[in-house]
Formats: C-alpha cells, sequence, structure tokens
C-alpha cells in the first residue's frame, strides 16, 4: 500500500497508509519530527518516526476520530514528496523534492519573519529549525504577492529556469541539457539536472553558495586564478549575498582567505593540515576525512567525506559574520555543534598583531604577544606590532630560533629544488632573509606546490601559535647583543694583554712603511679631487669629495672576483664588497670601453656630493687610480625595482601597499631634485632599473651621470646629443633634444604606469591590440576599465580607488605637452591627498622611434633626428 501525505500550507501534517486507520482500530501517524496540529477542538500529537499515538488511550472516541481526520483532509492536499521532477511536472510553492533517504529537501521557502520574498533552496528535511544548504536565486527572490505565480520548471530548451508568471520573465537558469532531462535531489543534497542517459549537464555541487556539504568537489582555483568562492548570507534571515567571502591564493595554493569585501579579514595556511595534505581529524563520535586533489599541477580540488559510530549531519560553512565553520548535528540538544571555527579570537583576524608579533592560541584566552627576540614597539600594546631587541648586522655571524607550532607569516618566497640544508643555507647567506620555513609533508604525497622552501625577506605579518600545528618556523636574530659582547670582552682582556707589548712593536716597525703609503695616497687624492672640481657643474671648488684607496677597494671585492658581481652594463661593472670588514657596499667600475665616459663619471660624483635625501642613493666615495674609474655607494641588497616588477616569480612579493609607497617616495626623490635641493637637477634617465630598493624596500633614484643642472632663472635647455633610454623620453627630448624638469615628469609617468600594471613600457609583446603601455593605460581609463591594466599578482587584494588614482595621474604626466604635465611637487601633492580633483588628461599621441638601429659600443642605439646627435643608452 502507497502512503499519502498530506500538506497545509506547504508544511506536511499527516501521512497516512490506507487501512491503518478505521473506526475500531488504532489511528497510527507517522511524521519525522514531532509536530502538534489543532483542529477546532480536537487535537493529533504526531510523534518521531516509528513511534506510534493510541487515540483511545487519549480518551477520544472512535466517532470523535472519524470527524477529525474527515475536516483535516478536506482542508489539506496531497503534497510532491517525490526526489525528482520533469518537464511535463514543474515544481510550484507547496511542492517539495525530498532525497530518497529523506535527508534533504528542495523546495520554495521564505525567510524568517519576510512574506515578501520567496527563494528556491535546499535544507535538511529532518531538522526542526530549517537550515539552508543553498540558494539558487539569493539575489534575485520572487517579490510578487501571489506566490502561486511562481514556478521551477524544465524549460523547452532542457534547462531549469525559476520564473514568475506575473512578470514572465526568469529569476534564475541553468545551463542547458539534453533531450528528455529531469531534476532530481541526491541523497548527497546536490540537486541534479540529469539527462536521458543519466549524464549530470548541471548541478548545485559546481555553484556552492556558503555551505560546503561531505563529497561536494570543489574546484576552488585553476591556472593561478581564484574558480570558486563562498559568500555568505547577509544575515540569519536573508540569504541575499553578504560581505564575507572566502576563496584560496591563487598564487601558490597554500592557503586560503576569508574577506570583508575588498579587505583581507582572515588567513589560514594549508599546509601541514588535513585540509591540504589529505587525513582524517575527529569530533566527538564523528571523523572528517579531507582530500585534496589537483589537476595537472593547474588546479586544486578539495573535498570531505563524514564517518562515525553514528551517522552525522555536517557542513563546511561561512556564516554572515565572517567566521568559516565545521557543524555536526547534534541530535541530544539538537542544535549545530562546532568542530573548528575561525577566526575564533579577535588576535586570529589579519595582522591584528601587527609586524613581528603572533597571535598566541595556545591561552585560554588568546592575545598577541611578540616574537622570541622583539619587544612591544609601542610599551605593552603588542597591536601595533614589535621590533627587535637587537639590530641586524649585515656580515655578522646571525643566530636563528626555532619557534615550533607557528601559523606561517605572510608574504612568503617560495625557493625551488631545495633539501633542507639547501634552504638553511638560502636564508642565512641572505642579508634580506628574515625567516625560514621547511612545509612539513610527512602525511601524505599531495603537496600543492612542489617547493617545500619558504623565505621571508620583508617584515613577518599575520603568524601565530596554533596547539595543532607541527610546522616549525626559523626567525633571525642578531648573533650576540651588546651585553654579552661587552661580558666576553672583560674575559678574554686578560689574554690579550699579554699579546699588546708584541703587537706595539710590531705597530712601530709598520710605522714607518705606512707614512710613506700615506703620502702617495694624500698626493693621489689631490689630484683626484683637482680634476673633479675642474669639471664642477655647480661652480662650487670647495665641495669635499670622499675619497676611497684603491687597494681597499681590490680587498674588498676580492679582485674583482666575478662571485661578487652584482650586475653589468653600458657603463661597466658593478660588485659587491665589504669595506673595512663591517660595511657592505656596491662598487661601479667604470669600463673602459663604455659609452657613458668620464664626463658621465664626474657628473655623478660630483652631483650626488652635493645632494642628501632618503629616496636618492648614497654616494659612499669614489677613486680614480691609473686608467681605474670607481665610485663607491651603500648597498642596496633588494636590487632594483626592475628586479621585481618585471619578473613573474617575484613581483607577487610586492603587494599594492610596498608599490603605492615606492611611487610616492621616487615622487619625493624627483621633487627633491627639482625644488627641494640647492640646486636645480634634470636627472634624464629615470626608469626601473635606476630605482633601487633598500631593505625596508624604500626606493633610492640613482645613476646620475647624464643628470643635467639649471642655474638661476633657466627652465628650459637644448642638447645636440640626446642620451637616455626610449621610452622613457619625452617627445620633446627624444625629437628635439629639448630638456626641462617637464622630462622627468614625463619619466615618472612611464614609470608609474609600469608599477602599476607590471608591464615594461619595452614590451609591446604583452600589450595585446595596443602599440605601448601609454595608449593602453589611455584607453583602459577612458573606457573605465582600470582593473584590466592592474597586474594581476595585485588585482586581488588591491584598493581600486587608489589604482584609478595612480593612473590619472601617470596619465597626466605623460601628456605631449610638457606645459600640460604638472610639477613634481603637484604630483607629490595629488598621490598624498587623496580627496583633491585631478584635471583631465589629454590623449597622448603614441610616439615611437622608427629609425633606430645598433650602433657603436655597448649596444647603444644612435640614429639621425634632424641635425641632433640621439644616443639610447639602455646598459640595464
Amino acid at each position: 500500500m502507497n502512503t499519502v501525505r498530506y500538506c497545509l500550507n506547504s508544511e506536511l501534517l499527516l501521512s497516512i497508509t490506507p487501512g491503518a486507520l478505521q473506526c475500531d482500530e488504532i489511528m497510527r501517524a507517522t511524521l519525522p519530527t514531532q509536530y502538534t496540529c489543532s483542529i477546532h477542538s480536537f487535537q493529533f500529537l504526531l510523534q518521531p518516526q516509528g513511534q506510534e499515538i493510541n487515540m483511545e488511550k487519549k480518551g477520544l472516541i472512535m466517532e470523535k476520530v472519524h470527524l477529525q481526520v474527515f475536516i483535516l483532509l478536506l482542508l489539506s492536499s496531497p503534497c510532491e514528496s517525490d526526489d525528482q521532477f520533469t518537464q511535463a511536472k514543474p515544481l510550484s510553492p507547496g511542492d517539495m523534492l525530498i532525497s530518497k533517504d529523506g535527508v534533504f529537501a528542495l523546495g520554495f521557502f521564505s525567510p524568517t519573519n519576510s512574506n515578501e520574498s520567496l527563494y528556491i533552496g535546499i535544507w535538511y528535511h529532518n531538522i526542526p529549525d530549517r537550515t539552508l544548504v543553498w540558494v539558487a536565486n539569493r539575489d534575485s527572490p520572487i517579490t510578487n504577492t501571489t506566490p502561486s505565480a511562481a514556478k521551477l520548471a524544465i524549460t523547452d530548451n532542457q534547462e531549469l529556469a525559476l520564473s514568475d508568471s506575473t512578470t514572465g520573465r526568469p529569476l534564475w537558469t541553468t545551463a542547458t541539457g539534453g533531450a528528455g532531462v529531469i531534476a532530481v535531489l541526491l541523497s548527497s543534497g546536490n540537486f541534479v539536472l540529469r539527462s536521458a542517459n543519466g549524464t549530470a549537464m548541471w548541478q548545485s555541487f559546481d555553484h556552492p553558495t556558503d555551505t560546503i556539504l561531505p563529497t561536494m568537489r570543489v574546484l576552488f582555483s585553476y591556472q593561478g586564478h581564484v574558480v570558486t568562492r563562498l559568500f555568505a548570507s547577509k544575515g540569519p534571515a536573508d540569504p541575499s549575498t553578504g560581505d564575507f567571502s572566502l576563496s584560496m591564493d591563487p598564487s601558490s595554493n597554500l592557503q586560503i582567505f576569508v574577506w570583508h569585501g575588498t579587505r583581507l579579514y582572515y588567513r589560514n595556511n594549508f599546509f601541514d593540515d588535513v585540509s591540504a595534505f589529505g587525513g582524517s581529524v575527529s569530533y566527538a563520535t564523528t571523523t572528517v576525512i579531507v582530500s585534496v586533489s589537483r589537476i595537472n599541477e593547474d588546479g586544486l580540488y578539495f573535498m570531505y567525506t563524514v564517518s562515525g559510530d553514528t551517522p552525522a549531519y555536517t557542513r563546511l560553512s561561512l556564516d554572515y559574520t565572517g567566521k568559516f565553520r565545521l557543524l555536526t548535528w547534534n541530535n541530544d540538544t539538537s542544535s549545530w555543534t562546532a568542530g573548528f571555527e575561525h577566526p575564533s579570537s579577535g588576535c586570529e583576524l589579519y595582522a591584528a598583531c601587527g609586524p613581528f608579533g603572533y597571535c598566541d592560541n595556545t591561552e585560554s584566552v588568546p592575545s598577541c604577544r611578540c616574537l622570541d627576540g622583539f619587544e612591544p614597539i609601542d610599551g605593552h600594546d603588542v597591536s601595533r606590532g614589535c621590533r627587535r631587541n637587537e639590530a641586524l648586522v649585515c656580515g655578522m655571524e646571525d643566530r636563528f630560533v626555532t619557534l615550533s607550532g607557528m601559523k606561517a607569516p605572510q608574504g612568503f618566497m617560495h625557493v625551488d629544488n631545495t633539501s633542507f640544508d639547501q634552504c638553511v643555507t638560502e636564508c642565512s647567506t641572505n642579508c634580506s632573509c628574515k625567516a625560514y620555513a621547511y612545509v612539513n609533508t610527512s602525511t601524505a604525497g599531495t603537496l600543492i606546490y612542489t617547493s617545500r622552501c619558504l623565505v621571508w625577506t620583508g617584515d613577518l605579518v599575520d603568524t601565530g601559535k596554533v596547539p595543532s600545528f607541527s610546522q616549525d618556523l626559523y626567525i633571525r636574530l642578531a648573533a650576540v647583543s651588546h651585553v654579552q659582547k661587552k661580558r666576553n670582552l672583560v674575559k678574554i682582556l686578560l689574554p690579550v694583554t699579554a699579546l699588546v707589548l708584541l703587537i706595539t712593536f710590531t705597530t712601530l716597525v709598520l710605522t714607518y712603511k705606512r707614512r710613506g703609503t700615506r703620502q702617495k695616497k694624500k698626493v693621489q687624492k689631490r689630484h683626484m679631487l683637482q680634476y673633479l672640481r675642474s669639471t664642477d657643474q655647480a661652480g662650487d671648488k670647495n665641495i669635499e669629495f670622499p675619497f676611497i684607496d684603491f687597494e681597499d677597494i681590490v680587498v674588498a671585492t676580492d679582485n674583482f672576483s666575478d662571485t661578487n658581481m652584482l650586475g653589468k652594463g653600458g657603463f661597466g661593472k658593478v660588485y659587491k664588497g665589504m669595506l673595512e670588514g663591517t660595511n657592505e657596499v656596491a662598487i661601479k667600475r667604470l669600463s673602459k670601453s663604455s659609452g657613458q665616459g668620464t664626463e658621465e663619471f664626474r657628473n655623478e660624483v660630483v652631483l650626488i656630493a652635493k645632494l642628501q635625501h632618503r629616496n636618492l642613493v648614497r654616494l659612499l666615495g669614489c677613486c680614480i687610480h691609473e686608467d681605474e674609474k670607481l665610485l663607491v655607494y651603500e648597498y642596496m641588497p633588494n636590487k632594483s625595482l626592475d628586479y621585481f616588477v618585471f619578473d613573474t616569480a617575484r613581483k607577487s612579493m610586492l603587494l599594492w601597499p610596498t608599490r603605492f609607497k615606492i611611487i610616492k617616495g621616487i615622487a619625493r626623490g624627483i621633487m627633491y631634485l627639482h625644488q627641494d635641493s640647492r640646486l636645480t637637477i634634470i636627472h634624464r634617465d629615470l626608469k626601473a632599473s635606476n630605482i633601487l630598493l633598500d631593505t625596508e624596500m624604500i626606493p633610492k633614484i640613482s645613476d646620475f651621470g647624464m643628470a643635467r643642472i639649471f642655474s638661476g632663472d633657466q627652465h628650459q635647455a637644448n642638447t645636440n646629443r640626446v642620451v637616455g633610454t626610449y621610452g622613457y623620453m619625452s617627445p620633446e627630448y627624444a625629437m628635439e633634444g629639448a630638456f626641462s624638469v617637464k622630462s622627468d615628469t614625463y619619466s615618472f609617468g612611464v614609470l608609474l604606469l609600469e608599477i602599476v600594471s607590471g608591464i615594461k613600457i619595452s614590451s609591446p609583446h604583452l600589450l595585446m591590440d595596443f602599440p605601448n603601455l601609454i595608449v593602453q593605460a589611455w584607453n583602459l581609463w577612458k573606457d573605465g576599465k582600470i582593473e584590466d591594466l592592474v597586474d594581476s599578482s595585485v588585482k586581488e587584494n588591491c584598493p581600486l580607488d587608489e589604482i584609478s588614482r595612480c593612473i590619472h595621474i601617470g596619465l597626466l604626466c605623460v601628456q605631449d605637452s610638457p606645459n600640460c604635465r604638472p610639477l613634481m611637487s603637484a604630483v607629490v601633492f595629488m598621490l598624498e591627498n587623496k580627496t583633491t580633483p585631478l584635471p583631465i588628461p589629454t590623449q597622448p599621441v603614441y610616439f615611437a622611434h622608427r629609425d633606430a638601429k645598433p650602433g657603436g659600443a655597448n649596444n647603444n642605439r644612435v640614429s639621425s633626428v634632424n641635425d641632433m646627435s640621439l644616443t639610447a643608452l639602455e646598459g640595464r
């Protein structure tokens, strides 16, 4: 006999099997959950499945039972309870699909306290309070006051469509299926549009809302792009899309992010966790088995299953408060129990403890603390971050402290194909390396990223101590504190005293010899000063030039060993050296065949000696010895800007806040040259390779060999020898030889667009349908598509209003007419003051040099423009 279910107002009231209810027999009512239904003065008490109610025991006569059941059947109607429907039988309000095991139901619903919005959703059928796991039309509710006008049907195009007959328009549709499709609600909670041969043409598991169910296979990322996001609802009674979302970091596939709008809200490491490598974790009687699989190294699938003594309803959910939870239904308490919840405390929020601070989750109340070897910046308030107790000194033998059970900080860099010992060497030999970790993959062999060695070169941000983690983090600290050095000095003072007499005697012997050497150096220094002052553009004959002995440079560079060479260009080679054993420097050695000759060498020494600014590279000294001409600069451990921004492997290390800091630093440095220094200086060769970066990623402008000084009221000059790098030269300078402060403004504009886009001005093959970067930036800005210009490595979390303002300023700087370009003081003001309105830039004229051909030494390009010599130096 078939059971008939009766509904009233879309709620299941009674399930009756023919023959089970007779006037002289016991009435039996079966329902999944307890429900009380009252009609007039008669009451049915419907008990959980398998339990019975004997109406005679309630003291009621059989005649009254017949009367009330008859009234109930008149007021109710049979309700849809199948697990599928076809094109001939659509789903209407009041109908439900119920999975074969009775766990899930699909149908129309209205949120609590709302009778004006109607949605299609899936929920647990056997739980008293409706718990949604999927909503189809979460942002397109049916708002018609006549719910009966709505229906979910298979259209003539063999696709699922939710429509409102009063408006005649679909509110939600799926992909098109094959002939004879049916819609089925599976026992897994997956709603599938299935073809006649059983193939799934569309399924709700491929389009999750805020919940991941067991066996749901979610494609989180593919080929470096986020594929699937979970979006939380707006509130407990509002299923529409809210402000919080969850996605994977596609650049490494080693961490997941929770976003609050465009702001990073919470970050969780995947490695050394069952969620990354596969494994199981138990909560009470429920065991969650997690697996991760890849698609040809390009994509990442995530799935979990549940097992235990008693089958449990389990779900992963991102709720409207931004918390990501594993929830299991507890039959004893009739409530959902959290297996885990992140973020579980305020200090777990992204960067809540500041740089070099961490969230200690081993405490009963999690709180921020400083890493070993660090102290709070602001007294006892760790939330602003921490600083080192002892500063690092590059070249000294530092030590590394091991921190166990740590969440890896943000901003790591992969080092490929390295063992643990090679990873240690990679960090310990690099002064910029602040910490390293070697990813623990002992649990399985499904590591998402093949590199196990992670290193950090910037501040350690957003780390924490987690009891369940076994990952070690190794942090670089100063070798020995100053106090300890003093104590060691006292311990060795007595033995050393015995050597003093011997050393004194030796010193007396060598003093006489050194006198001759010093006298020789004085003569050499005097000749060098006369040589440089004779060409001092500023006419300052009293300026002092720092002099470094050639023999000291030879020792510092190990006789210019190739192992110490940092790079080379048209000017010659640059070496890393250690002066006096402790000071790390960069030494530029002018090549005898260099296109940058004696004039550029003199120019650079004279200018840098007069300039002092935090955004200009600092000249430590120079040397002229026979044919050798050398310049000694402060060492920049992070090399130049082009080392990061144009390299696909490193550009992800330059997050947008760092790039914006670099943009503003360059602008301040140029403004100092043009306006704030005691000389008005035109650099004439601003480009990414001439912007060096120190340990804090502060930009330093370098290479002043082509710079010119303006004196008095001079505003513009002309030259017959145009020098510089194509793409960065302004049109009036490249074509007519006219240069001014606006020439540097043009170069800055090009540099700004390169930093935003990550595309080099001389790389037209990366610009698709545009002849150059300036034309592309103009067209995208004009069409309101500035996000298409943003470097993909920073697009996910960068503020588009700040990006748009930078592109706007860049277009103002590259305008064809120098009179239309702003002064650098105005550029700095526009970058610092975000509310200041910006003028509309004019459309740039596409400028290209078509006659350039190789010529001369050092790969310089020289051609004739009118009667003018044009030399494009592209050494680096």
